[in-house]
């Protein structure tokens, strides 16, 4: 992780059920989500906040 995503992600990296390894697995996901309608939009703007890699 470069120094901007450590300063983004600094929160998630505190917690001890993630830490660094965690958030770089989190970085290197992918994630498939069909339909962005009433339940879709929330979800996928909560994986992007998470640091998801690809949406």
């Amino acid at each position: 992780m470069d120094d901007n995503q450590l300063l983004r992600y600094k929160r998630h990296l505190l917690l001890p059920q993630i830490d660094v390894a965690g958030q770089q697995r989190l970085l290197d996901a992918s994630v498939l989500v069909v339909g962005a309608g009433g339940l879709g939009s929330p979800v996928l703007l909560y994986l992007a906040a998470t640091g998801i890699g690809k949406l």
